[in-house]
């Protein structure tokens, strides 16, 4: 997409990125890593990457066995 674009086009889109990101609020990443610290030991419980997916619904589980002869 930039190789399409002039010097000034692609200027005039990092301006426009740069003024929307100062309109967002700041937060102290001592406070937002303990949220989110929180947030993900909440979750834990329901994430399958950590508890895992019970063999009968698991989507990826092959129907029948290979055999090789």
């Amino acid at each position: 997409m930039a190789r399409d674009m002039s010097d000034k086009e692609i200027m005039k889109m990092e301006l426009e990125q740069l003024q929307k990101e100062v309109k967002n609020t700041r937060e102290p990443v001592s406070k937002t890593a303990k949220e989110i610290c929180e947030w993900v030991e909440a979750q834990a419980a329901e994430d399958p990457l950590v508890k895992g997916v019970p063999e009968d619904k698991n989507p990826f589980k092959e129907k029948g066995g290979c055999i090789i002869t």
